[in-house]
């Protein structure tokens, strides 16, 4: 005689530190489930009451009674369907990152997750201390077996929930996008599968949360590892898996997977971080210096496909330097985007510092001093209208200047969020392609212009830099893969070049410390996964 258990995988998007909100959005989609789609069992990402990661909100006593508070009503409020909730538990112990299962008010069980990630962006050991015991519990008479995101990435816990008799694993998560990342969960939970021979429900959060951006991905794995029904990607939703149960076998429908190119994953991250930062922080809007060069045109269109032209405004800055294509190919693209947009000579600052500080310098030939100022000027302007308007300024730097500190501070570094700050610039002329494959928004001459930063007579970028595709190959093997210069230069990379940017690199530190967050969409981003001394006498 078979068995039925219809789960609802419920992808949502939660605000770390706001509890409350989270608790209203996570009974609304109790009962959604329970009424709309007649579901059994309804799923949440992990820690969905305090959203993902709080960080050293853990560390805050009032923060942890609140959530335990907000637990309660939950318990209280939602009736009639099994509730898979991730929370954190206090014990006498420690602090456990935990799942309950929530029928009719009752904890019925209990899990506490076994492997604390702490690598990269992740900080687990700081607040939690481990499970060590697996958890399996009938639904329907149904054994069903939990783990929690990380442990999804080692063999024992649902192997234990198996020896436990477990017939599927439901499995909350928390993890954030990163290229090639979608590929990687498919083959460990398929690995995961076919070694325990049990289907595994992933549901994973969505949204963006400082420079972490959660793709959502949530899925429902067959026990021989295929993917049998996928939630998307970028968006809240509802997967709904009806799962029948034999004796012998398991067996779900097979709906489509939504196929999607690595250019489009990105972009879309971009959009979902720059709309959730500026949104959850509460500001009215972006504004974002155009150059006329195309990292601040990619820029404006991820502003505007993530809040709408309306608010978004564009401010051009020409000095004696800007080109007049400069300026054409700005404002042609602010027409071709639809946003309001202000040009505001830096020409009069421009000179009132140089009059100012003449006596300092007039024995001294003009060098990076006055390109940089320059830069502060636009700075200046920028954040003024900031300030006034409550509009967050959007930096334009992508990975591959950061990485060698090709950009001003208090410059162009000057603002609230950097959009492509973990965009090498090589892929930063894809998504604008790719963008421009929606609509044709960025002017092909912008696309096809040579890279300058227009802080001196004739300038380009490989005045300073090797052109961008050595660049960002060398700067993928020596970030993201961690290899020596000699392993570099045994793949055909001049050594004085590799020494060169693996100098700049170290040298820059301590401007990447200075600059705003960037949405992070590598495993190595110049932030939390980036700890390197800004004092330090090592040479690569």
């Amino acid at each position: 005689m078979s068995k039925k258990l219809r789960i609802a995988s419920a992808q949502l998007n939660l605000a770390v530190g706001d509890i409350q909100a989270n608790l209203k959005k996570l009974i609304h989609a109790a009962h959604y489930a329970r009424d709309s789609l007649a579901a059994d069992i309804i799923i949440f990402p992990e820690l969905c009451l305090t959203g993902y990661p709080p960080e050293d909100l853990l560390l805050r006593k009032a923060f942890l009674d609140e959530a335990t508070n907000a637990l309660n009503q939950f318990r209280a409020e939602v009736k009639n369907i099994y509730c898979v909730v991730s929370h954190t538990h206090v014990t006498a112990h420690g602090l456990l990152n935990s799942c309950s299962l929530i029928y009719n008010g009752t904890i019925l069980a209990r899990y506490a997750k076994q492997h604390l990630p702490n690598y990269g962006v992740f900080d687990e050991c700081r607040y939690f201390i481990p499970g060590n015991t697996p958890c399996v519990t009938p639904i329907h008479g149904i054994p069903v077996g939990i783990v929690i995101c990380e442990d999804l990435w080692f063999p024992g816990p649902i192997q234990q929930a198996a020896n436990l008799g477990a017939r599927i694993i439901l499995s909350p998560n928390a993890s954030p996008f990163e290229i090639d990342k979608q590929e990687q969960r498919h083959l460990t939970l398929a690995k995961r599968a076919k070694a325990s021979n049990l289907p595994i429900v992933y549901v994973n959060c969505v949204g963006g949360q400082d420079e972490l951006v959660f793709d959502g991905g949530s899925m429902l794995i067959d026990q021989t590892g295929k993917i049998s029904q996928h939630a998307g990607f970028f968006n809240e939703s509802f997967m709904l898996s009806e799962i029948e149960f034999t004796s012998t076998d398991t067996q779900s429908e097979l709906h489509s997977i939504p196929i999607t190119t690595e250019e489009e994953r990105v972009y879309q991250a971009l959009v979902l971080g720059v709309r959730d930062y500026i949104e959850k922080n509460h500001f009215n809007g972006a504004l974002i210096g155009i150059s006329g060069g195309i990292d601040s045109a990619l820029t404006l269109a991820i502003a505007v496909d993530a809040l709408g032209k309306d608010k978004v405004t564009g401010v051009l800055m020409p000095s004696r330097y800007t080109a007049d294509i400069s300026i054409e190919y700005g404002l042609e693209l602010i027409k071709n985007l639809g946003v309001a947009h202000e040009i505001i000579s830096i020409e009069p600052s421009f000179n009132s510092f140089l009059e100012s500080l003449s006596p300092l310098f007039k024995d001294k030939k003009i060098d990076v001093t006055e390109e940089n100022i320059q830069a502060r000027c636009r700075g200046v302007i920028l954040m003024a209208i900031s300030n006034k308007s409550g509009h967050l300024v959007l930096t334009t730097g992508n990975r591959s200047e950061m990485a060698v500190g090709y950009a001003t501070l208090y410059g162009d570094m000057a603002g609230g969020l950097a959009v492509l700050k973990d965009v090498p610039k090589t892929l930063v002329y894809r998504l604008s392609n790719y963008r421009n494959q929606i609509s044709p928004v960025i002017p092909q001459t912008i696309i096809d212009r040579v890279p300058t930063a227009e802080l001196a007579p004739g300038q380009k970028d490989e005045d300073s830099l090797p052109p961008y595709a050595i660049l960002d190959k060398i700067l993928e093997l020596y970030l993201n893969q961690e290899l020596s210069i000699d392993d570099i230069v045994s793949q055909g990379f001049d050594r004085e070049t590799v020494t060169k940017i693996t100098t700049m690199i170290q040298r820059n530190e301590y401007k990447r410390r200075q600059a705003p967050i960037g949405i992070r969409i590598n495993h190595k981003c110049f932030g939390r996964d980036w700890r390197y001394p800004v004092t330090s006498g090592y040479k690569p």
